[in-house]
């Protein structure tokens, strides 16, 4: 028997694992049966065929306790984020697309700043904050219409 969690050795009828502290079946990381290291969401491990009774494979999202774990994010907040908000890039914070939301904030967010600071001398770049707002309620229907499914860790969208 091999610790889940680190790989280790284990004796049978030990209760933990004495290199890492791991209780007996605690982590997703290494096959139980040979201790060969595996891959997230492994449903068997590739080395010696054994099962992994995995729940990242089961249910397609990380388990609690998990590092990674994270709550189902709902598919109606983040879809009416994006129509309310999405010139802003809300809903991609919100839903881990943290890249694409910086440059909405940029886009959407500094174009207004600064067309309004230099009294709309630089009126042109009220075409780029709408052109953010438009990007974000496009993206907001998308994901209320099921085009966009997952989050930015890959878990599913929570109906």
């Amino acid at each position: 028997m091999f610790c889940k969690n680190c790989g280790a050795p284990m004796n049978d009828n030990a209760a933990f694992c004495v290199t890492c502290g791991a209780a007996v079946g605690q982590g997703y990381t290494h096959c139980a049966n040979c201790g060969s290291e595996v891959a997230p969401g492994a449903a068997v491990c590739l080395k010696c065929g054994a099962m992994l009774n995995n729940p990242v494979a089961a249910h397609g999202g990380a388990p609690a306790g998990v590092p990674g774990a994270s709550a189902p994010k709902s598919k109606v907040t983040a879809g009416l984020l994006g129509i309310f908000l999405g010139g802003l890039g809300i809903h991609n914070f919100y839903l881990g697309y943290t890249n694409k939301a910086i440059a909405q904030v940029l886009m959407g967010g500094l174009g207004w700043l600064l067309t309004i600071i230099s009294c709309f001398i630089l009126w042109p770049l009220l075409f780029v904050a709408a052109a953010s707002s438009v990007w974000g309620l496009v993206e907001g229907i998308m994901i209320l219409a099921g085009s966009i499914t997952t989050d930015g860790k890959g878990n599913p969208l929570q109906s």
